[in-house]
């Protein structure tokens, strides 16, 4: 194995910031040189919330004929670009000393095996962003559509991030991974490998959706509205029953903001209670329910698990979805055989927690911040070694899938053609 210098970038479905991370790879063993976030405007978090409408089950040509997308899609690239160069100049890094770029994209549609096997469709998944034009605008490699070679084998394409906890549990030990966004996913890693890997569902989904429909703010900052209010238990049931399918669906699983029903779930919301202005009581108690959801579903995904699998009794948190102090508080109640549940949830609970002869651990990672970011970095330097990404699936299968794209700065190009991935819908005729 080689020493590696990489960036990793992550644009989340939340949309928030865009997240930069360089981090130096001795074999394993990670180092984080320097990070560096730039939230998003309204603006394009509103322009990206219109595409995605735009480009749902669509295929690749119909996607390039949408009149906004090219435009849409170069201020996306350009806008991670300029960050990119201005973070090296910030931090007087040589871009000659940066041997790639890990670059996620944005994803805007996701239709994986499980989800299309159900539905007898075909699977597919939706990342933009050209990995040709960012490493033309910053001088540097890109390794990029990073869940395409996985689709076109017939697996999940998300969650991506089991092996990079594995690589983590090298210094934080066996534990459940639990990774808090805007879909939370977890990864039970044993000795260095990663057993199960999976989505849960919501995470900051609805917490944000709803802040941003119904207040000024973006966020739900230090719980100061879900702190002031309830749990509405009524509300909890619907939440619930409306995305049921997907919660029971058997593990491994990935989710995506469309299986959530989010408009579904406001206009419920609205039916039920009215226009809660972001200044009332009732506001503060729907926040709360729905961020109290976000861990109910966290901890029922863990009640999924198979019960033949020996489970350490160690939680690590990352991800910025955890700095919610009613998410988290939620989150260790639950675990801790406390917290409020649904009727239908006493036993499956219950059961989980007699797996464990202790109490269940929380803590969070000392690699939690920029944890997506750095993912992607460590995907990229196993595509630069050619290595197979350890997920559990893909190991158990023996199939040889190496997933990313190269990218390397041409001066003078002039066409793009790999502003969406290869695994688009439709893949199977191309």
């Amino acid at each position: 194995m080689s020493k590696y210098r990489i960036i990793g970038n992550m644009t989340g479905n939340s949309m928030d910031a865009i997240d930069l991370v360089v981090t130096e790879f001795d074999g394993d063993k990670m180092t984080d040189i320097c990070t560096y976030s730039k939230p998003y405007s309204k603006e394009m978090q509103s322009k990206m919330a219109f595409l995605r409408k735009q480009v749902f089950n669509k295929l690749k040509p119909e996607i390039l004929a949408l009149p906004d997308f090219q435009k849409i899609h170069d201020e996306y690239v350009k806008g991670i670009a300029e960050c990119i160069n201005d973070m090296c100049q910030k931090n007087h890094l040589d871009k000659k000393q940066i041997d790639a770029i890990g670059f996620h994209g944005k994803t805007l549609d996701y239709n994986p095996p499980s989800k299309a096997k159900k539905e007898k469709t075909l699977p597919y998944t939706l990342q933009i962003g050209s990995g040709k034009m960012l490493a033309d605008l910053t001088g540097i490699k890109v390794i990029y559509d990073f869940r395409s070679a996985l689709i076109m084998n017939g697996f999940e394409g998300a969650p991506l991030v089991p092996p990079h906890n594995a690589h983590i549990a090298a210094t934080e030990g066996n534990a459940c991974y639990y990774n808090g966004g805007n879909t939370s996913n977890f990864a039970w890693i044993i000795d260095g490998k990663a057993l199960i890997g999976a989505d849960a569902g919501p995470f900051n989904e609805y917490i944000d959706s709803y802040i941003r429909k119904y207040s000024p703010d973006t966020y739900d900052k230090d719980g100061q509205y879900g702190l002031k209010g309830k749990l509405l238990p009524e509300l909890l049931q619907r939440l619930f029953n409306v995305g049921r399918e997907y919660y029971e669906r058997s593990l491994p699983k990935s989710g995506d903001p469309q299986y959530y029903h989010t408009a579904e779930i406001f206009d419920g919301i609205e039916k039920r209670y009215g226009f809660a202005d972001y200044q009332t009581e009732l506001f503060c108690d729907i926040v709360h329910t729905l961020e109290y959801f976000a861990a109910y579903v966290a901890v029922y995904s863990l009640t999924l698990c198979d019960t033949s699998v020996s489970l350490p009794a160690q939680i690590i948190l990352f991800g910025g979805g955890w700095k919610n102090p009613v998410v988290y508080k939620a989150f260790c109640d639950l675990i801790a055989g406390k917290g409020y549940l649904l009727p239908e949830h006493q036993q499956p609970f219950h059961e989980f927690l007699s797996r464990f002869h202790q109490p269940l651990e929380v803590k969070y990672s000392r690699f939690g911040e920029y944890m997506e970011a750095r993912l992607f970095a460590d995907m990229a330097r196993y595509q630069l070694e050619q290595r197979v990404w350890e997920i559990p699936e893909i190991i158990a299968s023996g199939k040889k899938i190496i997933c990313g794209s190269l990218a390397k700065p041409e001066e003078g190009r002039a066409f793009y053609d790999d502003m969406i991935c290869q695994a688009a819908k439709g893949w199977q005729s191309f």
